[in-house]
């Protein structure tokens, strides 16, 4: 096998000598443009002093680019035969990085610590269906990550990037603005895939950031944004009724927080979020 980047051929013959039939369940689309690998790790600024994370490596594309750039890539992959047959492909291809590859075969979603170094930054290609779980599972579990550029389906990318008091503003774009700055630096077609999705994916920047200064813990501001957002086009007060026993109880808290009682969800910042779960874990209510 040719060193260098894989290829639309060498994805499909990887793929057969591995018996690997995509499936929607796992969410897998493989990259096989070497243009598009190399235009997401320029993207993400890897640096020669870098550890990255890649969640979901698949059968290597981006992986190989990731290992020219950095010192070294962490590959979590939950499935055995793509976990096992990936040292191989990088051994077969590029075959002087090869040492900077370590493979965690396991869920990425369970995955809570790593042997050092320790990753500084995050950039994969994240299966659609457990795209935002995963990265706030990453930004929550590894704080060294100080930055990351991930590919996820374009209207995934719409959410996690849109700004308070927009029509994709939501659950996924707060919780995501409590660990960092989010762009979208651009998209990326289906015909960069196999198989080919039948939806545009977009390119999403991170740069680490602090939390909001407060005294709620990130799990109590995190439950008033699912509240909030569980009936969207409700009133706080009444969204938030369920939350804090009453919908007096509610705009109490609200309130105490500055917020206005008949506001919406939608229209707050994660700093406002933070704001009520302090005012309500002072005391305010319960």
């Amino acid at each position: 096998m040719a060193e260098g980047l894989l290829d639309p051929r060498t994805i499909r013959q990887l793929a057969a000598e591995l018996d690997l039939r995509p499936t929607k369940q796992r969410g897998q689309n493989f990259v096989h443009d070497p243009n598009t690998v190399r235009r997401i790790v320029a993207a993400a600024g890897v640096t020669p002093a870098d550890v990255v994370l890649e969640i979901g490596p698949g059968l290597g594309s981006l992986t190989l680019g990731l290992l020219e750039s950095a010192a070294g890539v962490v590959a979590i992959e939950i499935e055995h035969s793509l976990a096992e047959r990936l040292p191989q492909t990088v051994a077969e291809r590029l075959p002087a990085f090869a040492n900077r590859l370590r493979v965690v075969e396991a869920d990425a979603l369970r995955v809570e610590e790593l042997d050092d170094p320790q990753p500084t930054l995050v950039v994969a290609n994240l299966p659609y269906n457990v795209s935002v779980p995963v990265l706030l599972h990453v930004l929550a579990h590894f704080p060294v990550i100080r930055a990351g550029m991930v590919m996820v389906q374009a209207e995934v990318a719409d959410r996690l990037v849109a700004p308070p008091g927009s029509r994709t503003y939501g659950i996924p774009s707060v919780k995501l603005a409590w660990y960092c700055a989010a762009r979208r630096v651009g998209s990326v077609p289906p015909t960069v895939f196999w198989p080919v999705p039948n939806v545009d994916s977009g390119l999403v920047e991170l740069v680490r950031r602090d939390p909001p200064v407060t005294t709620a813990s990130r799990e109590e501001v995190f439950a008033i944004i699912d509240a909030a957002f569980a009936q969207r086009r409700k009133m706080l007060r009444a969204a938030l009724s369920g939350l804090f026993g009453s919908s007096a109880a509610a705009s109490e808290v609200l309130t105490s927080a500055g917020i206005d009682p008949q506001a919406r969800g939608e229209v707050l910042t994660v700093d406002d979020f933070a704001r009520i779960a302090e005012a309500r874990s002072l005391g305010t209510v319960g």
